[in-house]
C-alpha cells in the first residue's frame, strides 16, 4: 500500500500535509503553524459544544462546574470499582482499558460507538461503563435542557444511550469476543418510512468491519454465531459514518496484522483508534496465516502520522487509541515506526546475507530494543516477531 507523502524510512521527516479529504472537519489555523511547517488544530469556540459563540452568565458557569465535578467523581468511582478503566480522550472519545485490549468509546446524543468489543467475559463490565459513560453525558446536557426552558437553547433529543455502531478493527477474539452481547444490547439506526422496532434477525446494533474479518469469523470451526458477524462490510479504502455530528473513517489498511486490519478516525474529535496496527507493549503481532506483513504494518504506521497533526511545540494535538497500552500522541507513533523500520532493515540485510532464520534469530537484531517491546513468554514472543519479519521480507 503506498501512502503520499510517508516513507517508511526513519531518516525522512514526518510532516506532511493532509490530502483534502482526508482534512478533519474543524478549522485548521495556518498562522499558528510557526517554523516547523506542521499546522495546529485549533477548534472554533463552537465545536464542541454545537453552541455558537459563548453563553454568558454566572448560573450557567457554576452549573456548567458543578456538572462537571459530579462526571468526574462518577467516571472515578466506575474505574476503582471495575476492570475496565474509563480514560477521558479527548472531543466525544473515551478509552476503555480492560485487562486485554483497548476500546474505543464515542458517546453523544445519538447513542454510542464501540471500536473493539474485548472478549465475551468483559462484555458485562463493558455494559456497565458504558452506562455509566451515556449517565455522564446525560449529565452534561442539564446546562442544555435548563437554558432551553429559560428560551436560551433550542431544544435537541438526548440520545437513549444504546449501542448503535461497533467497529472491529480486525477478527482476534480479544476484539471481537464481545459483539454478539454488545450488539444484541444495542439497537439498528432506521430511515425512510421504518418507523417501529425492527424484530427480525437484524435487531441489535450495526457491526462495521473489512469483509476479512466477516470471512474469517465465519470460516472458524466452530465459526462465530451469526449474531457476532459484522452487519455491514467494505472490500477495500474505507467506509465512512457520520454520528454523533461527527465524521467517523473507516480506513483498510491491506496486509499488515492480517488484511483485515482497519483503523478508525473520529474527525471532530481528532482521535485515531489503530487496532493491533500500534501498540505501546510489545513488538507487532504478524499473523502471516491471515495475510499479515512486516510492510504492511509500516504502511499502517504511516497512515496514522498521515493523519495525526501535533500540536505546535508540545505534546497533545491528533491522540492516538492503541490496541494495546495507554494513550499516544504522534511522537510516540513516530518512535515505533522507526524501530519497526531498523529492525526490519536488519532482519533483511542478514537474511540477504544468506542467513538462516535461527542464525538471524541468535544475531539477535531486536536486541536493543527488548527491554521495552520483547518478550521470551506468552502469546507473542521476540522470536515470533523475528521469524514473522524474516519469513514476510524479501
Amino acid at each position: 500500500m503506498h501512502v503520499r507523502g510517508r516513507s517508511d524510512d526513519p531518516r525522512q521527516g514526518c510532516g506532511s500535509a493532509l490530502p483534502a479529504w482526508r482534512e478533519p472537519v474543524y478549522q485548521r489555523d495556518d498562522d499558528e503553524a510557526g517554523d516547523s511547517g506542521r499546522r495546529c488544530p485549533r477548534r472554533r469556540r463552537d465545536a464542541v459544544s454545537g453552541v455558537p459563540g459563548q453563553v454568558e452568565g454566572s448560573a450557567v458557569m457554576k452549573k456548567q462546574l458543578f456538572i462537571s465535578v459530579v462526571v468526574v467523581a462518577a467516571l472515578a468511582n466506575l474505574a476503582q470499582a471495575q476492570e475496565i478503566q474509563i480514560l477521558p480522550v479527548q472531543g466525544n472519545v473515551y478509552m476503555l482499558s480492560g485487562p486485554g485490549v483497548n476500546s474505543a468509546v464515542q458517546v453523544g446524543r445519538q447513542g454510542i460507538v464501540i471500536v473493539d468489543t474485548q472478549t465475551a467475559a468483559m462484555s458485562d463490565k463493558i455494559l456497565a461503563a458504558l452506562a455509566k459513560l451515556d449517565e455522564a453525558q446525560r449529565l452534561r446536557e442539564q446546562v442544555h435542557v435548563t437554558e432551553t426552558i429559560r428560551g436560551i437553547l433550542p431544544v435537541v433529543p438526548v440520545g437513549s444511550g444504546k449501542i448503535r455502531y461497533i467497529i472491529n478493527t480486525d477478527a482476534d477474539p480479544d476484539h471481537t469476543g464481545g459483539n454478539q452481547i454488545l450488539r444484541r444490547a444495542g439497537v439498528t439506526i432506521t430511515g425512510a418510512n421504518v418507523t417501529r422496532d425492527i424484530s427480525d434477525v437484524t435487531t441489535g446494533a450495526a457491526i462495521v468491519a473489512h469483509e476479512h474479518v466477516l470471512d474469517t469469523l465465519s470460516g472458524r470451526q466452530p465459526p462465530a454465531p451469526t449474531a457476532a458477524l459484522p452487519t455491514e462490510t467494505f472490500f477495500e479504502g474505507q467506509k465512512e459514518v457520520y454520528f454523533n455530528n461527527e465524521p467517523i473513517q473507516v480506513i483498510h489498511v491491506p496486509s499488515a496484522h492480517s488484511d483485515g486490519d482497519s483503523i478508525v478516525f473520529f474527525r471532530r474529535s481528532d482521535v485515531v483508534a489503530t487496532g493491533d496496527i500500534f501498540v505501546t507493549t510489545r513488538y507487532p503481532v504478524i499473523d502471516l496465516q491471515e495475510g499479515g506483513s512486516i510492510q504492511g504494518v509500516l504502511d499502517g504506521l504511516n497512515l496514522i502520522l498521515d493523519i495525526a497533526i501535533p500540536a505546535h511545540e508540545q505534546e497533545g494535538g491528533t491522540l492516538i487509541i492503541p490496541a494495546h497500552g495507554r494513550i499516544c500522541d504522534e511522537a510516540d507513533v513516530v518512535e515505533y515506526r522507526d524501530m519497526v523500520t531498523i529492525i526490519r532493515d536488519r532482519i533483511k540485510n542478514l537474511k540477504g546475507k544468506g542467513m538462516t532464520l535461527e542464525q538471524v534469530k541468535a544475531a539477535k537484531p531486536t536486541r536493543d530494543y527488548d527491554p521495552l517491546y520483547g518478550s521470551t513468554t506468552g502469546a507473542w514472543t521476540t522470536d515470533m516477531f523475528v521469524e514473522a519479519v524474516y519469513r514476510s521480507v524479501k
